[in-house]
């Protein structure tokens, strides 16, 4: 069995370049840092940044042109994938990028979060949202907030 997954996490190095195949379905690429910590040999606290090149397709592509920008922070899903051509001096060039299956926003920049905190790259999570969410989003909901149902839950009335 093989498995090529790749889950990352970070923010936008650049805002994300949209274009469009012959065939007119839509690909945008864009860059992720992500930061790692770690120890050195001598015990010292060590911080790196990783950058990744993502590819995204189709609709996915065309949503997350519009809403994300650099500094955004996102979690991509995907695939990695080392492409190779011929440069012009001739020489043999490779690119290693992740294919991305499912682009997940994080939360919005600006200090304070909303009630909605980020949403999925796809046709369904871009499309209008009801009165109900219209009316919440403008409530700053905080971090260690939980809203509980007012009324009672009888153990009872749980089916399983």
């Amino acid at each position: 069995m093989y498995l090529n997954k790749a889950f990352i996490i970070g923010n936008l190095t650049r805002d994300p370049e949209l274009r469009s195949l012959p065939s007119g379905i839509g690909v945008a690429s864009f860059s992720v840092a992500t930061n790692r910590v770690f120890k050195d040999k001598n015990g010292a606290r060590q911080e790196a940044t990783d950058f990744h090149n993502i590819v995204v397709f189709g609709r996915q592509a065309e949503t997350v042109s519009q809403y994300l920008k650099k500094g955004s922070s996102v979690l991509v899903e995907g695939r990695i994938q080392t492409r190779s051509w011929d440069a012009q001096d001739g020489q043999k060039k490779y690119r290693t990028e992740i294919v991305a299956d499912r682009v997940q926003f994080g939360p919005r920049m600006g200090g304070g979060t909303t009630g909605n905190r980020g949403g999925e790259a796809s046709a369904a999570s871009s499309a209008g949202q009801g009165a109900s969410d219209a009316a919440s989003v403008d409530k700053p909901i905080g971090a260690d907030t939980i809203e509980y149902p007012s009324e009672e839950i009888n153990p009872d009335d749980i089916p399983f």
